[in-house]
């Protein structure tokens, strides 16, 4: 009998040790790099293929995963699913879309990682990619600006970003914002992205 209730002791804990692994498993990440025409990223449609092609890469499976980016007929945070999100270091992003835009992130330099487990260059280091494109205002629903609803990449158009270090020129709300810091400028070219300390990045989320 004694040996029955081991054995079932020891079921209950390696199950408990499984749901707790698959719990943190990385649900959330910065992109290591743009697709390759900047602000065109194939619409939502072509940005979450690229966060799902990143993940399963990284071998993160199993996932459905999203862009964070808002067009003119989308709000980010309502595509990202409910959370709870974590980084590829098993730490917590967020618990639900309520913290993930409040104070109660955990959104940082040192946890917005990419998909490789990688800090993403932020003020003061070179290159500056702290640059991420969201197109949404800080309560995640759509801003104007959005490179055509992703689908432009040249010299026209304009995308909201946010800060991935949490990091500006000042101490202002914007400077710190994770999603809605500043427009880019002079176009929607990777090299444009970067006149202003981008690289064309932008955040995932596992949307299940």
């Amino acid at each position: 009998m004694r040996r029955r209730f081991a054995y079932i002791a020891a079921a209950f804990a390696f199950s408990a040790v499984g749901v707790h692994a698959q719990d943190t498993a990385m649900s959330f990440f910065v992109t290591s790099a743009n697709p390759g025409k900047g602000g065109d990223l194939g619409g939502l449609a072509g940005a979450d293929a690229y966060c799902n092609t990143l993940a399963t890469a990284a071998g993160a499976t199993g996932k459905t995963w999203k862009a964070y980016l808002s067009t003119d007929a989308e709000n980010a945070k309502d595509r990202i699913g409910s959370g709870p999100w974590h980084n590829a270091k098993g730490e917590k992003i967020a618990d639900d879309v309520a913290s993930l835009h409040s104070d109660k992130n955990n959104l940082t330099k040192q946890t917005a990682l990419n998909e490789k487990g990688e800090v993403i260059n932020g003020r003061g280091d070179t290159p500056n990619r702290h640059d991420i494109l969201t197109g949404s205002q800080a309560d995640g629903t759509a801003a104007p600006q959005t490179c055509g609803n992703w689908t432009m990449g040249g010299a026209e158009g304009v995308a909201i970003v946010g800060h991935s270090d949490r990091t500006g020129p000042n101490d202002s709300a914007e400077a710190k914002s994770w999603n809605a810091s500043h427009p880019t400028r002079g176009g929607c070219t990777v090299e444009a992205f970067k006149t202003t300390g981008g690289d064309g990045l932008f955040y995932c989320f596992a949307a299940n």
